[in-house]
């Protein structure tokens, strides 16, 4: 199989996938020639269980423990590895990372946001963030109810970058 041109297709057409070359293999894209914005991504998860676990883990009774802080770690880390998960997802120097919970009746929500001053956004990074911390949480839950749900996985808004700003709209 011969290399053509990283940004073009034949008859010149910019390709439809960014990480994909006009023969169709897959490539991480240089961004070297992009310019350095402030770059915020919120994304969220869902975690859903019985009202009687959500008050175990808000009050930090769990039979594994305080659940809340674990996840937030969790989060935070996955977020600074969502390079080393994600085969083409740039690695980035991280200017922030927060993973807040809003626990009410059966579920909790997780909120994840991440900041960037760099040449690529970081939505895979929040996205990562906001799951692991799902995950933890089930991890935490699961010997009180395996039939704990993770759902609503989800990118809420961006911002910076050529493509400038989007909010989800709400459902």
């Amino acid at each position: 199989m011969t290399d053509s041109p990283r940004n073009a297709r034949p008859g010149g057409s910019p390709p439809a996938l960014t990480h994909q070359r006009a023969d169709g293999a897959v490539h991480m894209v240089d961004v070297s020639a992009k310019g350095e914005t402030k770059r915020v991504a919120v994304a969220q998860a869902v975690l859903i269980t019985r009202a009687d676990v959500i008050d175990l883990l808000v009050s930090g009774n769990l039979p594994k423990g305080e659940a809340l802080a674990q996840a937030r770690i969790a989060g935070i880390l996955a977020a600074k590895q969502t390079s080393s998960l994600i085969p083409l997802c740039h690695p980035l120097f991280l200017t922030g990372a927060e993973v807040d919970f809003a626990a009410a009746g059966d579920r909790v929500r997780i909120e994840a946001t991440v900041s960037t001053t760099g040449k690529t956004g970081v939505e895979m990074e929040a996205l990562t963030a906001a799951t692991v911390a799902a995950l933890t949480l089930y991890d935490m839950v699961k010997a009180v109810d395996r039939a704990a749900v993770i759902t609503d996985v989800t990118l809420l808004s961006k911002s910076g970058g050529a493509s400038g700003t989007y909010t989800r709209e709400a459902p």
